[in-house]
């Protein structure tokens, strides 16, 4: 698998910074899999400047953002041929840096949507990936990783704009029972009663909320939801977007995602249905293997 890998700069310009914290947890997972992170020019400069990955051949250099660096992971996201094609990016974003809107970042994030790859945004997000892919790969789990899957302990958060609900519902009818498992579930309006009638039909007990609903995203409710992420209230989002519709709530979508990147050893998001079962697929083996 190859990953494009950009980190904006307050995540590489100091010795504990995001970017190197996640590699000091997950080095041994990324050489396991041999996974090739093909980073951006300060990104790469970063890592061996700290000495992570040392000797690694899949990491691999591309050009400084100014010099079209980003610009040539989103073409790779799409596809450029079997030599040049990403399975998805890391992108850790600092939610104050400008060069995290412009539009090949903005564009990084839509074509991993679009083509249903992972789009992994925070540190909790890439050490998440890491172990799922390791799972997957028939690895024995990694105990540093079990305070990611301690999903008893967790509220999930789960959203869907409207031409991606009934997808939503799919993925939560399938996954019932590693969705069931966290502490708590929190919606937005019309997501959230949908899947409540769900659990309910699914012999949930009548009158008791699966998830608890919140506002609807043009009324505030992803406002809501951030503010439980920034209060370390809720830990994981799947979050299925449509990139193809205009959103008259547009801010309020881009301040729940910020709200993750900005706790970002802490929030996982996932933003793909394919990603998403993946990940519950995961939950399952790895319980299985413990």
């Amino acid at each position: 698998m190859r990953l494009g890998l950009a980190a904006n700069r307050l995540h590489h310009n100091q010795r504990d910074a995001a970017l190197f914290r996640w590699l000091r947890a997950c080095e041994r997972g990324v050489r396991e899999l041999a996974l090739g992170l093909h980073a951006v020019g300060r990104t790469h400069d970063g890592i061996v400047r700290a000495g992570l990955l040392a000797g690694y051949d899949g990491l691999q250099r591309y050009p400084y953002g100014r010099e079209g660096g980003l610009m040539k992971l989103v073409a790779e996201v799409v596809g450029m041929g079997p030599e040049r094609t990403l399975d998805g990016a890391i992108y850790l974003i600092d939610p104050v840096d400008p060069s995290s809107i412009f539009p090949e970042a903005v564009a990084l994030k839509r074509q991993c949507v679009i083509h249903g790859k992972p789009f992994i945004s925070t540190v909790a997000s890439a050490r998440d990936w890491i172990e799922m892919e390791r799972v997957h790969a028939g690895f024995a789990p990694d105990p540093g990783a079990d305070d990611l899957l301690a999903l008893e302990k967790q509220t999930l958060a789960l959203i869907a704009h409207d031409a991606m609900k009934p997808q939503m519902l799919a993925f939560a009818a399938e996954h019932f029972d590693v969705l069931s498992r966290f502490d708590a579930r929190v919606a937005t309006g019309t997501t959230g009663q949908r899947l409540n009638e769900l659990a309910w039909s699914r012999g949930w007990p009548a009158g008791r909320e699966w998830v608890q609903r919140y506002q609807s995203g043009p009324m505030g409710g992803d406002a809501q939801i951030a503010d439980l992420v920034l209060e370390h209230r809720c830990q994981r989002a799947i979050f299925f977007e449509d990139p193809h519709v205009p959103r008259q709530h547009e801010a309020d979508i881009q301040l729940l995602e910020r709200a993750v990147t900005t706790v970002t050893d802490e929030a996982v998001c996932m933003t793909s249905p394919r990603v998403a079962a993946r990940w519950s697929e995961a939950v399952r083996l790895r319980a299985r293997s413990q």
